[in-house]
């Protein structure tokens, strides 16, 4: 034991005395200035990145040659070979064509001193998960984020909260084009499958961030850019297995740059799994094509995306009681609310099955979800000198789709039919078979003009888009008969105008301080010519929003600290004007103060962020009817969210590298009231709660990974994930709650350069390692009937499962 000890100890202090540093210097060949902020990577061992003096470090390295790699948007990569100790390494960039990065995008984008709380991913790091499950689980890394899927592996309808917002708060943009679903205001990433494969990165902003495109973020923004032109020509096969007959097939090539003017990317991919769930299965397939053309002063790119998913539904849950095994109650739930006469015709839903998180309440073979998307980008860009540079974008957004459900005992007066009669006999009920349909186009324009000098930098922009969407049902199938082929019993039309336009102002007063300034104005205008239970309900409402937002940042010896006020201002959905003329939904207008300090090192980098959201009018679930017997979202006069989030990277030794980060927070409703349905007196009941949390935000949401790297080409990861107890509704009630969880996962990736090809990744993924039961979503309504009746629903998550991929690049 003593030999063994000495022998560590001499390891260590032998390691110590001879690994060295790796220092230089990149700067731009055109000028000679630095050049801030690009990725250095040394030999896909470790990377950081330069400060801004332009000089970068790697700490404890070993003797030896080394390939270092370096990158920066605007410039063309370069690599040198280096080894430790090496003097004078100063590596010059040579720009690219102006138009070889997404001007679009740094439009919108915050950059690296904007005063707001981010997050950024590389296409390198995008790359390394992206092996079938969607945009979300990519995401769910990311600081503050809380990821679920209907289908319990992560393919299919998945979600995903920042902060403890939702998807319909938190604004998307493709490209810079605003891609979240005009009406609902959510983001249906099921409609473009494997998108991130076509993504170079992604930056994320959390709390209202700077002014975007579409929807207003209300909690976070997600910005995907695709535009970054690749000047070599490149082929690409990407293929997944894995549980659940998880399979991804992927195809890429791009053909470089052409005679110095042209390029040309395109992507195919298929995506099938039979999710966890039963019948939980998703076939989805896109493709993408890009053309640009490149000139000293102009680019022209054109981009088509199309996305077509069939998803088998898995949106009801389990119920608690199923979980449980609580038959008696699920028999109860069962006859109260579907009828004996449905419960004993489908024999086959099989109620108290031996693996219960797999339930699957519908049955019906075609009970499923199809949906297709078609999206046309042009992009025009132009430069008219060194300082000022415009562009603008047209797109048109296609969309059309239904889902097919069985209905069981359906009355004819409810799709505005007579009863039906046969030989005597009047049927007011028939099982049917329905498509809700959505048929929808979505198109405008996004422009900005930027100019930058030495020590200001002034962006003007906005944008305008026309929604024109179409909402029919028809019957397809009835038992008894009586209704006519492929009747269309509603037929419903909304449309919606959106104009924004916003002004951001940068300012250096000195290497250390920065200003930043933004302002925005938008007007919504929206009409709704009905709902398919309230067709003579017709809305039309017109907003007009101011969106400011300001701060400082200060930046000196690897410190950067910052502080802002930003204002964000959204109107309701389409569901929250199924109201009632008397009981309207008002806007929500939101308050948020951040605050931030980082600092990063060769060997280490961390950040801290202080946020507080005060919202005003926020509107959240309370149970109340409104005056046309729905249930929709409530204005709530005050609420709030605040934390902070903390984020570190450390790399303990050549070999053995760490990230983590935590969200500590407290959101809160104040003077909560709620309410449910008395079906023994009639009416409702009001229950005062006073202070409450906010459903589904968690007070703590954490995540990590540990990451080795043994020998060369290969990386073992394990990452992880905590999430804190959500509540399902606002009353901060136990008994209506998801478990706090923990999820262990772990990868490895070998990657084999230069045979036959030139790269071949092997990647091995397991997720949840340790086989832990949890919910990752659900939702919960109460009512009386005797006694208080409370139904909770929870979404399943898959146990022990995996994923294999074999990524080869010609």
């Amino acid at each position: 034991m003593k030999k063994m000890l000495l022998g560590i100890c001499y390891l260590l202090i032998s390691h110590g005395l001879s690994a060295q540093q790796v220092a230089g210097h990149v700067t731009d060949a055109s000028n000679g200035g630095p050049v801030a902020s690009a990725t250095v990577e040394l030999s896909n061992i470790v990377t950081v990145s330069t400060n801004a003096s332009g000089r970068f470090v790697f700490s404890k390295i070993k003797p030896g040659r080394y390939t270092l790699r370096i990158t920066s948007i605007g410039y063309q990569s370069a690599e040198t070979t280096v080894s430790p100790g090496d003097s004078a390494i100063t590596i010059k960039l040579n720009r690219l064509n102006l138009f070889m990065q997404p001007v679009e995008v740094r439009a919108i984008r915050a950059g690296e001193k904007a005063p707001f709380a981010k997050t950024d991913l590389t296409k390198k790091e995008i790359d390394k998960v992206n092996t079938g499950q969607d945009l979300p689980f990519i995401l769910n890394q990311t600081p503050s984020a809380v990821v679920s899927s209907d289908a319990g592996n992560g393919v299919g309808y998945t979600g995903i909260r920042i902060r403890g917002t939702d998807g319909t708060r938190i604004n998307v943009t493709l490209n810079g084009i605003p891609y979240n679903d005009v009406e609902s205001q959510g983001s249906f990433f099921v409609n473009l499958p494997d998108f991130t494969s076509s993504v170079n990165n992604i930056q994320i902003q959390r709390g209202v961030g700077t002014s975007s495109n579409g929807a207003g973020a209300f909690g976070a923004t997600i910005n995907l850019s695709t535009n970054e032109a690749n000047t070599s020509a490149y082929g690409e096969i990407n293929n997944s297995v894995g549980s659940f007959n998880t399979w991804k097939h992927t195809i890429k090539a791009g053909s470089g740059l052409i005679d110095d003017h042209f390029t040309i990317d395109s992507r195919l991919s298929k995506v099938s799994s039979d999710g966890f769930v039963n019948r939980g299965a998703s076939d989805l397939r896109s493709f993408y094509l890009s053309g640009a053309y490149l000139a000293e002063k102009t680019s022209v790119r054109l981009n088509v995306i199309s996305g077509k998913e069939k998803t088998y539904q898995s949106w009801n849950g389990v119920p608690e009681a199923k979980l449980t095994g609580d038959e008696g109650k699920l028999m109860e739930h069962y006859n109260n609310n579907l009828g004996t006469l449905y419960y004993t015709k489908q024999d086959s839903v099989n109620l108290f099955t031996s693996d219960p998180r797999k339930y699957n309440y519908f049955t019906y073979g075609n009970q499923t979800d199809n949906y297709q998307q078609d999206h046309y980008q042009l992009f025009i860009n132009h430069e008219f000198s060194s300082r000022l540079t415009v562009n603008t974008a047209f797109f048109l957004t296609k969309g059309k789709g239904y889902y097919e459900e069985y209905k069981p005992q359906e009355k004819y007066k409810t799709y505005g039919l007579p009863d039906y009669v046969v030989g005597g006999t009047t049927f007011t009920k028939t099982d049917l078979i329905r498509q809700l349909w959505l048929d929808n186009d979505y198109f405008g324009q996004v422009f900005s003009v930027q100019y930058k000098s030495i020590a200001d930098q002034f962006t003007v922009g906005g944008g305008w888009n026309r929604y024109n969407g179409r909402h029919f049902g028809e019957i397809k199938w009835t038992q008894a008969g009586g209704v006519p082929n492929d009747y269309r019993w509603y037929s419903l039309e909304a449309f919606k105008t959106d104009v924004n336009g916003y002004a951001k102002y940068q300012h250096t007063f000195s290497p250390e301080w920065e200003v930043f300034a933004d302002l925005q104005y938008r007007r919504v205008l929206y009409d709704i010519g009905g709902f398919r239970k309230n067709p003579t309900l017709k809305v039309r409402n017109t907003f007009d929003f101011f969106n400011p937002k300001v701060g400082v940042t200060y930046t000196a010896n690897n410190y950067q600290a910052y502080i802002s006020y930003a204002q964000g201002n959204k109107e309701p959905n389409r569901d929250d004007f199924e109201a009632g003329v008397n009981q309207q939904p008002k806007p929500e207008k939101l308050h948020d103060f951040e605050a931030g300090i980082s600092k990063k090192a060769s060997q280490y980098e961390w950040s801290a962020n202080l946020y507080y959201m005060l919202y005003k009018d926020q509107l959240v679930q309370t149970g109340k009817i409104n005056d046309v017997g729905g249930n929709t979202r409530t204005n709530v006069d005050n609420s709030f969210r605040m934390g902070i989030e903390l984020q570190g990277r450390m790399r303990f030794t050549q070999w053995l590298q760490g990230t983590a980060n935590i969200t500590l927070s407290r959101n809160r409703i104040k003077d909560f009231t709620e309410y449910y349905d008395d079906y023994d007196n009639g009416g409702q009941k009001a229950i005062p709660h006073g202070n409450t949390d906010i459903a589904f935000s968690p007070a703590v949401v954490a995540g990590g990974s540990l990451n080795f790297l043994p020998v060369k080409d290969l990386e073992i990861s394990l990452p992880a994930k905590y999430v804190g107890r959500q509540y399902l509704d606002n009353t901060t009630n136990k008994q209506r709650s998801i478990d706090a969880y923990y999820v262990q996962d772990a990868r490895v990736i070998y990657t084999l350069r230069k045979i036959f090809v030139k790269e071949i990744s092997l990647i091995g993924q397991v997720n949840n390692v340790f086989d832990r039961q949890y919910n990752s979503n659900g939702y919960t309504y109460s009512y009386q009937y005797g006694s208080l009746i409370t139904e909770n629903f929870y979404f399943p998550m898959a146990g022990t499962n995996f994923m294999v991929a074999v990524n080869i690049k010609l």
